[in-house]
């Protein structure tokens, strides 16, 4: 096959990725925009087949990976989305890692030549690094998305300046490499680089971890682009440099939204200043409780109604329940919808994929700044699983580490009702002094049952 037809593949697959990202950018065109996204990395992958000499061991390896990926698709369950993100993002480092220490190897089979040039050492070493980095601290990011790790930042003193040793280590490795091209600092190089990408993410609180994500997966992007560089493979150049930049911006939108700096978020600092006896002050305040029947009484009686979602809504998968809901209480006349933080969930647009998927009405669905000016002339705010997006803390207590951060400011409708299973903090720690309004009620127990439990009252 002609240089020419494989460039110009290349370069349709990278029109067609760019189609991707454009179409989900919003989600009444996002299943347009995976379609695109697909065919280009069909054609990606069939033209690369074309011009690789082991097209048999690839084929092998993209059947038993592909086998897997359905697999694990197939069982995967929505909350554990977040967790499923990261840990592919930890693949496409260590892909990188390998592909370096390949090339490395044997230069001339990756088409480098019989030695490395300085720009093909420098290329190795950029996405060498990232890529380790990324492995390293996406399995981090797993673990404490699935619980495993838990959420609250793990620290030791002198971290940061410890973590600023590694660095220079890394480099100082990084140059012995490019002026000896030497496995040993090469190998060094890298270790030093994985377990700085486990120090980095360690001491990240919870209410950071869809910043991580997104940080994590812009990470990969550069990785791919990086070896891209060291293979002349234009297409993973591309590839890699639109995954990366869409991840940076991402990051950078979700630090707005919290009202942070990306370097601040990276250093660890946010959900470490927790309140240390949140739960025996939370025993000492008094809050109101409701059942399911007294708000199935006061949404039906609305003329308005905001719907909050937060992480227990996924965990609870009422999703479809509160679709549900949400349809009888139009037909009763009220108005519903739907108000979406940046941040809401583990992982950006995770509750837009929970709503999307019980086909909730696009038009239904509001973003935070969009629907902000709204709350105070709303009858009722049904809070389902949601606790650090909608916390007036942000708003009025400077020693709060959440201080500053947007929130959903749903503290101003007219009633509040919290849907949780206890008193409980949220993911960041902190107790929520919206609970404890003279207007809030809470109504205690999961999500799906209190939202089957309201339809049943409102039938």
């Amino acid at each position: 096959m002609s240089a020419n037809f494989v460039a110009l593949a290349y370069l349709a697959a990278a029109v067609l990725f760019i189609l991707a990202l454009k179409g989900l950018s919003s989600p009444v065109s996002a299943r347009r925009g995976n379609l695109f996204g697909m065919v280009g990395m069909t054609i990606a992958v069939l033209i690369t087949l074309t011009v690789t000499h082991n097209w048999l061991y690839v084929v092998l390896a993209i059947a038993a990976g592909g086998s897997v990926g359905a697999l694990v698709a197939r069982r995967i369950q929505m909350t554990a989305m977040p967790e499923l993100v990261a840990a592919m993002h930890s693949l496409v480092g260590l892909a990188a890692v390998l592909i370096a220490m390949a090339a490395f190897n044997n230069p001339v089979a990756y088409g480098i030549g019989e030695t490395l040039h300085a720009s093909n050492r420098i290329e190795l070493f950029i996405g060498t690094f990232v890529g380790a980095i990324t492995f390293t601290g996406s399995i981090i990011a797993f673990g404490k998305l699935s619980g495993k790790l838990g959420s609250r930042p793990l620290r030791f003193a002198g971290q940061h300046w410890f973590n600023l040793l590694l660095g220079a280590l890394m480099v100082a490795f990084g140059v012995a490499f490019f002026l000896t091209q030497s496995w040993t600092p090469f190998l060094i190089m890298t270790v030093i680089a994985m377990v700085l990408g486990v120090l980095l993410i360690m001491p990240i609180g919870g209410a950071d971890m869809p910043v991580v994500v997104s940080m994590l997966n812009s990470y990969s992007g550069w990785a791919a682009a990086g070896i891209g560089f060291t293979l002349n493979n234009n297409m993973l150049i591309i590839a890699g440099s639109l995954v990366g930049s869409s991840g940076a911006i991402l990051s950078y939108i979700m630090c707005k939204a919290m009202n942070r700096s990306f370097f601040n978020v990276i250093l660890g600092g946010f959900g470490g200043e927790t309140i240390a006896d949140a739960a025996g002050d939370t025993a000492q305040k008094i809050y109101r409780s409701g059942s399911a029947d007294d708000a199935a009484f006061l949404m039906g009686n609305a003329d308005s109604v905001i719907i909050v979602p937060g992480y227990g809504l996924a965990v609870a998968r009422a999703q479809h329940a509160i679709n549900e809901m949400s349809k009888i209480l139009n037909e009763k006349g009220v108005k519903v919808r739907y108000a979406i933080h940046p941040v809401a969930g583990r992982m950006p647009g995770h509750m837009n994929v929970l709503l999307a998927e019980a086909e909730v009405p696009y038009e239904q669905v509001v973003e935070m700044d969009e629907i902000n000016n709204e709350f105070a002339d709303t009858d009722v705010v049904l809070v389902i699983g949601a606790n650090d997006v909608v916390n007036p803390s942000a708003k009025n207590d400077k020693s709060s580490p959440i201080y500053g951060m947007p929130i959903l400011d749903a503290y101003k409708a007219r009633t509040v009702l919290v849907v949780k299973r206890s008193m409980a903090t949220g993911y960041a720690g902190l107790d929520n002094e919206l609970f404890y309004l003279d207007k809030t009620m809470m109504v205690f127990g999961d999500a799906k049952k209190v939202v089957e439990d309201v339809i049943k009252a409102l039938a």
